[in-house]
């Protein structure tokens, strides 16, 4: 019987995996990618398409169509738990599939256990799915009235998503909206005050107000509730509390870190489980603790791809090096961008034209295995 090869998820650590099915099928391998959705969407250019600079078809790759034309299989559903002893994945839909190798780009998930259940004017900022139907509300509220909005979390998303909802409003060109950041204590508290003061500045001029008098306790369809014992009316709330690994590994007894992520070696590859890789936000790397950004993801790519066809082939594997610091540009809206690589900072309209080349290019790369199939 063929060797089988489970891809969970094509996100971005996949992707040079999934260009190359045709070299695994070649050499008698069978592949199988399983994704809840046909479409990978590029996370970076989330906020971006949520303030309509890009349009869901500028950010998104056809992962379907590229693994079956290629000579793989594409099963639409979510794994929800795996049997590392039998080698078996469990999909949501009740299918079970067997495996010989294994690799996980499952990707994370914001956390939403403050919310109401049952409410439908509050949004995650993950899957990049639910910004793209987001969007599509906010342009008929805008149009409608002036409404308030509020985004849930004090890190750099929550930025993101308050500069592009202000850029949106200003495309209707009708009701702007009042927004408002509800950041916590301290609002992106992990960076360093020459960016802070930056991303501030940008928001305060578009009218953003952002609150750091506590955490949200309960959060309801109109309300927030503080701990505190505030309480703030809203008509539409965003999500992005930070994101956590897929809850995968920590259901199937596999090793996990701190972040309760897959726990993986310097080759990618689970602490217990020689047959198991991962990459991307969904692993908890064990040499160095890795930043949930996109580029760590970019950078695993050549060595989940080595390793994979090594594992499945028995040959020697390859060290994943994470490599210098990278490059983070936040996109502030109203085509703006807080640049910042090592010491060097600085904000306005550069630092977007940098983040929109270097994003375009990435997915015109992408893309073009789709077209040229």
């Amino acid at each position: 019987m063929r060797k089988h090869l489970i891809l969970v998820g094509g996100g971005h650590a996949h992707m040079m995996t999934l260009e190359n099915i045709d070299k695994f099928v070649e050499k008698g391998f069978k592949v199988t990618v399983i994704g809840p959705s046909f479409y990978h969407y590029y996370s970076g250019m989330g906020p971006g398409m949520l303030g309509g600079t890009y349009s869901p078809d500028d950010i998104r790759f056809s992962t379907k169509d590229v693994v079956q034309k290629l000579g793989g299989v594409f099963i639409k559903d979510k794994v929800v738990k795996i049997n590392p002893d039998t080698k078996e994945v469990y999909t949501k839909t009740g299918h079970t599939f067997s495996y010989d190798v294994l690799s996980f780009n499952a990707g994370s998930y914001v956390p939403m256990q403050a919310v109401v259940e049952g409410s439908d004017n509050i949004y995650s900022v993950k899957p990049i799915e639910k910004l793209m139907e987001a969007a599509d509300k906010l342009k008929i509220l805008f149009a409608q009235k002036k409404i308030v909005v509020s985004i849930v979390g004090g890190g750099p998303s929550s930025a993101e998503v308050a500069g592009n909802v202000w850029q949106l409003a200003k495309k209707i060109n009708k009701y702007m909206p009042d927004i408002h950041i509800f950041a916590g204590k301290k609002f992106m508290a992990r960076f360093p005050e020459n960016v802070k003061s930056r991303v501030l500045s940008s928001l305060y001029k578009k009218g953003v107000q952002i609150n750091e008098a506590g955490y949200a306790k309960e959060i309801k369809p109109d309300e927030i509730c503080l701990e505190s014992g505030e309480t703030f009316s809203t008509d539409f709330i965003f999500m992005a509390l930070g994101v956590r690994p897929s809850t995968i590994f920590e259901e199937s007894g596999l090793p996990v870190g701190p972040d309760k992520g897959l726990l993986v070696n310097k080759y990618l590859q689970s602490m217990k489980y020689p047959e198991i890789f991962g990459g991307g936000d969904c692993i908890y790397f064990k040499s160095q603790p890795l930043d949930k950004v996109g580029v760590y993801a970019v950078r695993e790519n050549p060595v989940l791809l080595h390793n994979l066809m090594a594992s499945l082939e028995g040959t020697d594997l390859e060290i994943f090096d994470p490599g210098p610091a990278y490059l983070l540009i936040f996109n502030v809206g109203g085509h703006l961008g807080v640049f910042k690589k090592n010491s060097i900072v600085f904000g306005g309209r550069i630092a977007f034209i940098i983040k929109d080349y270097i994003d375009r290019k990435f997915m015109k790369k992408f893309q073009a295995i789709e077209k040229a199939l």
